[in-house]
């Protein structure tokens, strides 16, 4: 029996696919070619000057050719969004939108570059070899714990900024936000007790940028439950974190170490019941950031905590990586940095915070992605951390 012929499906019926139809990027040229003069200046003969000279000082490669202001987005699809190991070609309209968003929202020119490996030494060696093109590389959606060794890696390797935003992205912002949401309880950084929910690239990033900051403890727990010293199982990430987090040496599951808790943070696309919120500490703070589904819906969290976040653009304070990582890349290219430190995440977490300002209360401790003073004091604050940590080329 002959199959039924398969109706064709109207995709641009749908806003989002007639929005992406033909891609959100294209290139345009920042020089006239009119005439003769001007194609023998932009191309031949006029070219070969500018690489001879680049050739004798490769410095000048900054000042002559676009690579200082132009940042590579790449992946290999092995973790886009919330939809997991979706491949190379399906991640595109995701590194396509992190292109638009790096010029939207802070002038920065980007790539989108999907490869087609997987394998840690064959994305290090690639992404090596691309890097000359480029004044910084934006890692997106790798897959733990495969992401912490290729951006170490690849942060020994090169003299530019490599960035991995599903970790450092996150958790900058989630520092901002948690120290507006100190400010606003009255608890100091130093006094708190956090649950952070997933031992993933966002949850690990967190919980590091947490502790550089002067958190009192975190504890952190992945599928098994809490980790700590002693535990089994653990890959060299997780017994890392095991030595330098949970001081209180609790054991268990999240559930278990929220009683007395004052912050949870969830990134782990799992859930938390609602009587666990209520055995927190007074003024609790819950940033239940897995997208789309919180791991507690935000107004069920509001009766138990004072401060509630998410990863969703449809309640108050939205935990954005867009908030991020325009203005630390901007930051770092202005000043020509060859890395992105501690310090200067930090300053941009900072920053971040100081925006809210006076006008903190319990639905703003983090600023709209549209706040138009978002990414310059962000660009700001890391350009001049970098200066003063002297890893600035300007």
């Amino acid at each position: 029996m002959a199959a039924e012929p398969v109706e064709p499906h109207d995709y641009d019926a749908d806003p989002a696919f007639a929005l992406h139809r033909g891609g959100k990027l294209e290139v345009r040229s920042t020089v006239p070619v009119r005439d003769n003069d001007d194609l023998a200046l932009a191309y031949t003969p006029g070219v070969a000057r500018v690489c001879s000279a680049i050739a004798e000082s490769p410095e000048l490669a900054y000042d002559y050719t676009w690579t200082s202001k132009v940042v590579a987005v790449i992946t290999d699809g092995t973790a886009v969004l919330g939809l997991g190991d979706i491949g190379p070609a399906a991640a595109m309209p995701v590194m396509e939108g992190k292109s638009l968003l790096f010029k939207e929202f802070a002038g920065v020119d980007s790539v989108p570059i999907c490869l087609d490996c997987t394998d840690t030494d064959e994305l290090v060696e690639t992404i090596t070899r691309l890097a000359p093109s480029f004044g910084g590389i934006n890692l997106e959606d790798i897959s733990a714990p495969r992401c912490f060794e290729i951006e170490d890696r690849l942060r020994a390797a090169l003299d530019i900024p490599v960035f991995h935003d599903d970790q450092h992205g996150t958790a900058i912002v989630a520092l901002a936000a948690l120290r507006n949401a100190s400010r606003l309880t009255g608890k100091p950084l130093a006094k708190m007790r956090a649950v952070v929910a997933g031992a993933g690239a966002s949850g690990v990033a967190v919980s590091r940028i947490l502790l550089n900051a002067g958190i009192g403890d975190i504890a952190v727990s992945d599928s098994k439950g809490l980790i700590h010293e002693g535990r089994d199982g653990l890959n060299p990430i997780k017994q890392t974190l095991a030595r330098d987090t949970n001081r209180a040496g609790l054991k268990g599951s999240t559930e278990d170490a929220l009683l007395g808790a004052d912050v949870f943070i969830g990134l782990s696309g799992g859930t938390i019941r609602e009587d666990c919120l209520d055995v927190m500490a007074d003024d609790a703070i819950v940033f239940a950031l897995s997208n789309p589904d919180p791991e507690i819906h935000p107004e069920i969290a509001r009766r138990h905590a004072r401060v509630v976040a998410t990863g969703r653009s449809d309640f108050p304070n939205q935990i954005n990586n867009v908030l991020a990582f325009p203005g630390v890349f901007r930051g770092a290219l202005d000043v020509r940095a060859h890395t992105i430190t501690e310090g200067m995440k930090l300053a941009a977490a900072g920053a971040l915070a100081d925006v809210v300002g006076d006008d903190v209360s319990e639905d703003y401790v983090i600023p709209s992605p549209f706040d138009e003073r978002v990414a310059p004091a962000v660009t700001q604050a890391v350009a001049d951390q970098a200066r003063k940590e002297g890893v600035a080329r300007l």
